[in-house]
């Protein structure tokens, strides 16, 4: 039995559904970057307390342990399961299903990327190159007083096209080799173009 902080000198015994301060810093961590990046902060709450367990957990557990509705948790695991980040597994002699998470980091990372940054960078290419042509048009015709705004432009939306491209470039670099080399984004960055 422990005391736990604020309970008036209480004992409590602990059972094995109760959190530990570890996995609740990292969940919270977790789920504060999944946050950041467009995603819910649950699913990174419930995909770390997964990761850190030693065996696969219920639906009930996940609820005890991250402080959640029975509905937070079955939306939850159904979204992280889409995304391939938590499998459902059976247990020999358990009605319920249990989940445990995918473990593999890079694989997890690297499927995001694929389904989600990599999508929106080619979606911004033909964003570019159809805005270049429309500028480049404009640019041919334009009349006197519209011509240094067409031009600067075309100029700029150049620029944009090549950093879309080679971001491109970079991301599948990272997803076929697990590594990237950042150099020509450098000499983007720092305005020295490529020989």
């Amino acid at each position: 039995m422990e005391g736990l902080p604020g309970d008036k000198g209480i004992m409590k015994r602990s059972s094995p559904q109760d959190p530990w301060p570890s996995e609740l810093l990292v969940s919270d961590a977790i789920g504060r970057l999944m946050e950041f990046w467009g995603f819910k902060r649950n699913m990174g709450r419930v995909w770390a307390v997964l990761y850190l367990s030693d065996r696969p957990l219920s639906a009930a557990e996940l609820r005890s342990r991250l402080g959640l509705s029975s509905g937070a948790v079955s939306m939850t695991v159904n979204e992280l399961s889409r995304w391939g980040v938590v499998k459902r597994v059976w247990q020999a002699g358990e009605r319920r299903d249990y989940f445990v998470p995918e473990g593999n980091i890079w694989k997890m990372v690297s499927r995001v990327y694929a389904q989600r940054e990599k999508v929106e960078v080619l979606d911004a290419i033909d964003a570019f190159e159809h805005a270049l042509a429309l500028a480049e048009q404009k640019a041919a015709s334009a009349k006197p007083d519209e011509a240094e705004r067409a031009t600067r432009q075309v100029e700029r939306i150049r620029g944009l096209l090549s950093l879309a491209r080679l971001g491109r470039q970079l991301i599948e670099a990272l997803l076929e080799r697990g590594r990237l080399d950042a150099t020509p984004l450098l000499g983007i960055l720092l305005g020295q173009s490529r020989k």
